[in-house]
């Protein structure tokens, strides 16, 4: 059975920096895109970022390109991201989600994913 536990959230002030990693097991890693979603209260959950399952292929919401990075690390079964430049607006409970293997894809849908982590809450004060 495939788990992801993300980790990494806080609180952070404006401005600041956070990394939130999320390890996956019981499936291959390698095989697996990888996408970061988030849900702020009150808000349908939304898109964050994506990965390819080979890193080679990255992607982001408009909100967030340029300042967060997603990577990772298949010896280590983990996906990364990378918050700089934090916002209020980027308060949210934060959840990673694996998808199953196609050879090319965008992964910027929900239905696109077969797995979904508990969450990290992020927050960011002003």
């Amino acid at each position: 059975q495939v788990q992801l536990v993300e980790s990494g959230g806080g609180l952070v002030q404006a401005g600041g920096s956070l990394r939130l990693s999320c390890v996956v097991s019981g499936r291959t890693f390698s095989s697996l895109a990888m996408g970061w979603f988030r849900q702020a209260p009150g808000k349908e959950r939304e898109f964050v970022s994506a990965i390819s399952w080979n890193g080679g292929s990255e992607y982001y919401s408009d909100s967030v390109q340029g300042r967060f990075t997603i990577s990772r690390d298949n010896d280590k079964n983990t996906v990364y991201l990378q918050m700089n430049s934090l916002k209020p607006e980027d308060t949210a409970v934060y959840f990673c989600a694996a998808a199953p293997f196609v050879l090319i894809g965008r992964w910027v849908h929900e239905y696109e994913y077969d797995a979904w982590g508990q969450g990290t809450q992020v927050t960011v004060s002003s």
